[in-house]
């Protein structure tokens, strides 16, 4: 079945430093090849069109990718004010009422037996089971494998599972009120979690995710690709 997947890509990724001043952080190199380039190679066949949201040198995205990708549509959407996640997934709310739907971050890696598998469900999210303390968003599962609440700038420890930012949503988000993370944000994990009492968001955990937050994890991330290729040579 044919389905749309979002690609939240209008931040400047401060962060990033001198690496974000003329260039989106999507539009940074891996191995080789754009954060979006990654993204769109991994997604399975059943993704037939992808929405980027774009703010930040989105025309630089737009030359990049143009109207088509591996013979995919793909449609931008300007988010006029960086108003959170969740106010990204908004600005496309009139293009995404006609089924369920995958949404991505727009800067880290994900793997594509992972996105495959939030397919299966109608509702979902994809998170990291923690191997080291580190600070994360929290994902606290109840009964049956569902998502009760997720606790934003937690400390973890081994064991709990992180928020990757990868979803599997339905237009019946777009019922429930945005939720603010910050004073000028409103945020995408937190507008889901009202979700929970409605509907079955369930956690496929992940395989591969790297999170690209800071100049040195473009090296580190480089060394996580070589990784995960030679694994899936050595497997085959």
């Amino acid at each position: 079945m044919a389905m749309k997947a979002v690609i939240l890509a209008a931040g400047r990724g401060k962060r990033m430093n001198h690496l974000t001043n003329e260039t989106p952080k999507p539009l940074l190199t891996v191995k080789g090849k754009t954060l979006l380039r990654h993204k769109l190679d991994a997604l399975p066949r059943e993704i037939s069109e992808v929405i980027i949201i774009v703010g930040y040198f989105g025309d630089k995205i737009r030359k990049h990718l143009g109207d088509s990708y591996g013979g995919r549509k793909i449609t931008y959407v300007e988010q006029g004010t960086l108003d959170g996640t969740a106010g990204a997934l908004h600005a496309a709310k009139h293009l995404l009422q006609d089924g369920h739907f995958l949404v991505m971050m727009g800067d880290d890696l994900y793997g594509a037996a992972d996105i495959s598998r939030m397919l299966l469900h109608p509702w979902a999210l994809l998170a990291e089971r923690v191997k080291m303390p580190k600070r994360g968003a929290r994902v606290v599962l109840g009964e049956g494998n569902r998502i009760e609440r997720i606790e934003e700038r937690a400390e973890l420890t081994p064991g709990e599972y992180n928020n990757t930012g990868l979803y599997m949503l339905g237009p019946k988000f777009f019922e429930y009120p945005l939720v603010a993370c910050s004073p000028d944000e409103f945020g995408l994990p937190q507008t889901l979690v009202q979700a929970v009492r409605d509907v079955s968001v369930r956690v496929v955990e992940a395989t591969e995710w790297f999170q690209i937050t800071a100049p040195e994890d473009i090296l580190a991330a480089e060394k996580f690709l070589q990784k995960t290729s030679h694994d899936a040579t050595r497997v085959h």
